[in-house]
């Protein structure tokens, strides 16, 4: 254990934040709403960029913005187009430009596992058995598929417990693995393949995104074909490399470390679905669960699968009940949480309204509630789409009140957000583990002759630790009340963490 003593100064940082920089999950419907139609829309993001700039923000990741006959939209309906309730193609496109004069990245969510049932490719598929597009899905005879009728299994991923569904009189099935309302393409088809590289073609050169997160990337095919898919997301990463060399792309693929690997090879990027559960995990039971020790040895096995290996972390997203009504409510659990997320390697990911304290409980529709950006009668932006259960007036303080609390949630999040765009040790140095006490997550950072020690308390307790166990003698960065340090013991507040050199 050694923090370096040599100096007080920050490393200068000499290049871009991004990739290391923290990400920004939208659900454009919910997010800024600018017309009053109750729908949040690209104009209304557009109109907060300043504010995810002064966040701290690096780089956008979109929910769907195609035109679907859902309110999530990952049932397509057309690759090339964005959905009328959030604006036109030309306002996208301006979204876009003005976060890229913020040096803000554009990330969407592109779902090419299947499209919509409402596609008029699969329209035309399911009327006639000779259409062009009939072999854009897949199709079985009911007598080749009995087994798997009557199967009936609940994946990590999906609740659906039907993956063949049946097209009226019609003798053949199609498969779905989500639902009916989402049937697979067919990615033994060439053609198939083709339409997706020149839809994500389209996305990076015409529309000037910067990348794509990619929805149920591990089942292309069926498990027990995943070498089929593992070759797909080479041709489709190789494709886009050759559109925009320094694409982004970032998977979606619930499994461990051994069923992950092998889509790295076409996927730099992959979302860490283990350490979203271990820091729910740790939260919860406010004990060293071994996090840090897993994530190093994840990461370790990534990077020599992928060299260009970046991690993807994230506490919550639009598919998990927010942390903090995991926690019980607990702001202090929600602003704790965030502080290990961001003095952590890799892509830290903070979904929309984390930063305010949002709660959020499945179903789905509750995790994606409207953001508060004001008190009700004074929101002109708020969304109003849906009722909201879980973040109302009454329970969340809204953004334009956080903002003038230096102890909110707010203030704690952008406190530690733009502390890693200011240091480079916090954004890439190496990751060290340190086990000091069971209620007590600790861990270095080392970039070069300089160390930093990052010490989180995860109970509701004080905790005091020696200094001179970690050969540190300074505090470094704090946010909230500061640390008391008394002849070489640091006391660390409930819930609280601390930089030290």
């Amino acid at each position: 254990m050694a923090c370096s003593q040599q100096s007080k100064e920050r490393i200068e940082i000499v290049q871009e934040v991004w990739p290391n920089g923290t990400m920004y999950e939208i659900f454009v419907q919910s997010f800024a709403d600018s017309n009053g139609d109750g729908i949040g829309d690209f104009n209304g993001m557009t109109s907060k960029l300043d504010y995810l700039q002064g966040l701290g923000i690096q780089g956008i990741w979109l929910m769907p913005i195609g035109p679907s006959p859902s309110y999530h939209k990952y049932d397509v309906t057309d690759y090339y187009d964005v959905h009328p309730d959030y604006g036109t193609m030309d306002d996208f496109k301006h979204f876009v430009k003005e976060a890229h004069k913020r040096n803000i990245k554009v990330v969407m969510d592109f779902v090419v596992n299947h499209s919509s049932s409402e596609h008029p490719w699969f329209l035309d598929a399911k009327a006639d058995k000779n259409s062009q597009y009939r072999d854009y899905y897949v199709w079985a005879s009911i007598d080749s598929i009995q087994d798997q009728l009557s199967k009936k299994e609940i994946t990590l991923d999906s609740d659906n417990i039907t993956q063949w569904h049946q097209n009226g009189d019609d003798t053949e099935y199609y498969y779905g693995f989500f639902y009916g309302g989402m049937p697979d393409l067919n990615y033994d088809n060439p053609k198939v393949r083709d339409e997706m590289i020149n839809a994500g073609t389209f996305w990076l050169q015409e529309v000037g995104v910067d990348g794509f997160r990619l929805d149920a990337a591990k089942h292309i095919f069926p498990d027990e074909q995943a070498v089929k898919s593992h070759k797909w997301w080479i041709e489709f990463g190789d494709a886009m490399r050759k559109v925009k060399p320094d694409v982004y792309l970032v998977g979606e693929v619930w499994g461990d470390a051994e069923l992950v690997g092998p889509y790295l090879k076409g996927l730099p990027s992959m979302f860490n679905f283990d350490f979203h559960h271990a820091i729910n995990d740790l939260m919860r039971t406010e004990k060293n669960n071994g996090i840090i020790e897993n994530l190093i040895k994840t990461r370790n096995i990534y990077a020599k699968i992928q060299p260009e290996y970046m991690d993807a972390i994230f506490v919550n997203n639009h598919d998990q009940n927010r942390l903090i009504s995991n926690v019980n409510n607990s702001v202090a659990k929600n602003k704790l949480a965030v502080a290990i997320l961001l003095t952590l390697p890799g892509t830290p990911y903070i979904y929309y309204g984390d930063e305010i304290g949002m709660l959020g409980k499945k179903p789905d529709e509750m995790i994606r509630e409207p953001f508060l950006w004001n008190v009700l009668e004074k929101d002109s932006l708020r969304a109003s789409w849906i009722d909201p259960v879980n973040s109302n007036d009454s329970t969340v303080v809204p953004l334009v009140l956080q903002m003038q609390d230096s102890n909110s949630t707010y203030s704690v999040f952008k406190a530690w957000i733009q502390e890693r765009n200011k240091e480079l040790i916090i954004r890439e140095g190496d990751l060290i583990s340190l086990n000091i006490a069971d209620n007590l997550l600790a861990y270095e950072r080392k970039l070069g002759e300089k160390t930093i020690v990052v010490l989180h308390n995860l109970s509701g307790e004080q905790v005091e630790v020696k200094l001179a166990d970690l050969n540190c003698s300074q505090v470094e960065f704090y946010v909230g009340n500061k640390p008391l340090l008394n002849e070489g013991v640091i006391t660390l507040d409930p819930y609280s963490s601390v930089v030290l050199n």
